[in-house]
């Protein structure tokens, strides 16, 4: 049995592109659900930073050497039975299906916010690698998640409180995961 009283463990990856609130909604999921949190960020390697910093979008092949250290990081986490947060774009189906493989813990927890909020935010951001220039090119990869693929999508419009919350009910209507504390953060 995992911390939460749940049997078996669940990886909560917070998608969305830059801007969308990833990581303040994860920070709002690991403060409610007490779990162990990486930001999926740290997993890039220093040429994909790299290439991020210069504004050049990555392709691909510079992504699935990052989402196979994201999902060997679930992996692990999985096999230990220990539940656990994290963030990553996870722009494409493909790259979901990655993280999938192998993994029933994982369960997406797509934040979802319009062009023009993102544009705000990420204009409004400073001491992150990932240029605002590079948001046309996420927003144009996007591949919303699909009723097949196991998570949720909700606004990211909302205090951060409320989109925690949200992503919360939806987890507990479909994995069955309970916060330790019911009430909302403030």
């Amino acid at each position: 049995m995992v911390a939460d009283g749940s049997t078996q463990p669940t990886a909560v990856v917070v998608m969305g592109v830059s801007g969308s609130g990833k990581s303040t909604v994860a920070a709002g999921l690991v403060d409610r659900l007490g779990w162990e949190f990486a930001e999926g960020d740290d997993f890039h390697p220093p040429e994909n930073v790299a290439k991020m910093r210069a504004g050049t979008p990555l392709v691909d092949d510079d992504r699935w050497p990052w989402l196979r250290s994201l999902a060997e990081w679930i992996g692990d986490h999985e096999r230990d039975g220990k539940s656990v947060v994290v963030t990553c774009s996870a722009l494409k189906r493909s790259y979901r299906d990655l993280l999938c493989e192998g993994h029933p813990s994982v369960w997406f927890a797509h934040v979802e916010t319009s062009p023009q909020l993102l544009r705000d935010r990420v204009a409004q951001r400073t001491g992150h690698y990932m240029p605002a220039s590079l948001l046309d090119s996420q927003l144009a990869t996007l591949e919303p998640l699909q009723d097949d693929e196991p998570g949720a999508t909700v606004s990211g419009a909302g205090s951060p409180a409320t989109v925690v919350s949200d992503l919360l009910a939806a987890l507990e209507a479909e994995r069955g995961v309970r916060a330790e504390s019911q009430e909302a953060s403030s």
